[in-house]
């Protein structure tokens, strides 16, 4: 199942770096292959960025329907660009025994409603209602559903855009 999860993250990802449209040239760069990417954002910043937002997700189900919050300290790399990378991470938010997913997903989504991420919905493989929230300026990626065990729900992740520095591996664990 982590498989699915991470091929249907990269889908997600593919195509989703639209150019700067904030008009700051000092926030947003962009590549050579036309997608954003943060000035300055080290893969480090990117993914304490990430893993806080996975958070501040989490932290939208309420207290009495939310029994615990996993979200996963170690991601991997996927290629933005030739020159580019991104963090993919994940959280498991375990939900009270019988708490449906569906109804929290939608909160989410209503909660980013005019934010700074676009959202589009589906249905996924299994029948569940999922929302993508995607920015409007890099390529950083939210995608929340019904997680794989019943009660939970999982928030796969897609940090915004970096140069790795000279000599790292973009291999393993990150």
């Amino acid at each position: 199942m982590t498989a699915i999860a991470a091929v249907v993250l990269m889908a997600g990802l593919s195509g989703c770096m639209p150019s700067d449209q904030s008009g700051d040239p000092t926030s947003v760069t962009t590549t050579e292959e036309g997608g954003a990417v943060e000035s300055e954002l080290t893969w480090q910043e990117a993914k304490a960025r990430t893993l806080a937002m996975q958070l501040e997700i989490a932290e939208l189900i309420p207290e009495a329907k939310a029994v615990k919050i996993h979200n996963k300290k170690t991601g991997t790399l996927f290629s933005c660009s030739e020159t580019q990378h991104n963090w993919l991470g994940s959280a498991t938010v375990t939900l009270t025994e019988g708490t449906e997913p569906e109804p929290l997903v939608k909160d989410i989504e209503a909660h980013y409603q005019d934010s700074e991420f676009d959202i589009e919905t589906d249905i996924d493989n299994v029948g569940n209602y999922e929302i993508q929230l995607r920015s409007l300026n890099t390529a950083e990626n939210y995608i929340v559903a019904a997680g794989w065990d019943p009660d939970t729900i999982r928030i796969d992740s897609g940090s915004p855009c970096f140069t790795l520095p000279e000599g790292v591996y973009p291999g393993g664990d990150f």
